[in-house]
């Protein structure tokens, strides 16, 4: 969310932080959380994934792909509380939506999440990215055979006012597993 973004990305070019480190070279640990929501039998379920989900779209596809589930399965991604990722994993491709294109620019994930939508990474200067109001990319259409249609959750995308762990906790509710999140959200460090 451009009104958001954290202090620690670089800013030193136009190109995405691809190795996920600050100028001194030290990591950055990313806050937020990944986790996996499994509708089957008409239940929910949801459960962590590993912190590398924030970081790397394969290692999020993967770990939703290894669940195995006769029902539908997606992943929620917060990542660093400036944007969210939902993907799909399907087996003609995975569908994915992007709250806020422009954290392509500073987030290797949102890059890759650009990547494999064949959408160009937009070209901005770091340093206006807080001027710049956030768009969506990807499919809104990713829940809708689940319950959530298309213009609910493009109204949702677009409250850039709010957090992404907001954003997705309004998903998680008009979907019916917000309880079934927040026990996992209140198991994982903060």
């Amino acid at each position: 969310m451009g009104a958001q973004r954290a202090g620690n990305k670089s800013a030193s070019s136009n190109q995405p932080n691809k190795s996920n480190t600050n100028q001194s070279g030290q990591s950055n640990d990313l806050e937020g959380f990944a986790v996996a929501v499994v509708r089957e039998e008409g239940r929910w379920t949801v459960k962590s994934l590993d912190s590398d989900a924030l970081t790397s779209l394969s290692a999020a596809e993967n770990a939703l792909r290894e669940l195995r589930s006769s029902g539908a399965v997606f992943g929620l991604l917060d990542v660093d509380d400036e944007f969210f990722v939902i993907l799909r994993p399907a087996p003609s491709g995975t569908q994915l939506l992007l709250s806020d294109a422009t954290a392509a620019v500073d987030y290797d994930i949102a890059a890759d999440v650009l990547d494999a939508l064949h959408v160009e990474i937009p070209d901005i200067d770091p340093d206006d990215l807080d001027d710049i109001e956030p768009w969506e990319e990807g499919d809104l259409s990713i829940l809708s055979d689940l319950g959530l249609p298309e213009p609910v959750l493009a109204v949702i995308s677009a409250e850039t006012d709010l957090y992404p762990d907001e954003q997705l906790g309004m998903i998680a509710q008009r979907l019916g597993f917000s309880g079934e999140l927040a026990a996992v959200l209140d198991t994982l460090p903060r």
